[in-house]
């Protein structure tokens, strides 16, 4: 499975990156992330890890998946990608969330996600609620963007 969203912040490319490069502010954002809290890295390790707990109700159920995520690709202000990586000896389905950041205008940026999963569990019901968080989140990430900016634009 594979979802894509793209969405254009009146902010630069910087200020954006500076948001997404770590995984700790997607809960502000983005409700299917429901928790994330930072572990230790492992040595096999690209980068930081987090531990990130998805959650939603689908219908009278509740689903949840706790991953371990690793930042794979860090480059300063236009890409970053975070991977899960478990250190647990078992096999485990691939999530992978990568970000691209370009300039949009003079003090614009346009913001474009690609979440992959490659487990067979959920099918086409997890990318229908994936879609359904994206399109919520798109207005919360918006308006958190331009309140941090102005707040820094103050200071």
């Amino acid at each position: 499975m594979q979802v894509t969203a793209a969405v254009v912040a009146p902010v630069k490319p910087a200020t954006l990156f500076a948001r997404i490069d770590r995984l700790d502010d997607y809960p502000r954002w983005l409700d299917i992330v429901q928790r994330v809290e930072g572990t230790e890295p492992h040595p096999d390790d690209e980068g930081p890890a987090w531990i990130v707990d998805l959650g939603s109700r689908v219908g009278p159920l509740q689903r949840s998946k706790r991953l371990r995520m690793v930042r794979t690709v860090c480059h300063d202000p236009v890409e970053v990608r975070f991977e899960r990586r478990e250190h647990d000896g078992r096999d485990h389905s691939p999530w992978v969330l990568s970000a691209n950041i370009d300039p949009w205008g003079p003090q614009g940026s346009c913001l474009a996600m690609e979440l992959s999963y490659g487990g067979s569990m959920f099918g086409p019901v997890l990318e229908r609620l994936l879609q359904r968080e994206i399109d919520a989140g798109r207005p919360r990430l918006l308006a958190w963007l331009t309140a941090e900016e102005d707040t820094d634009q103050r200071m």
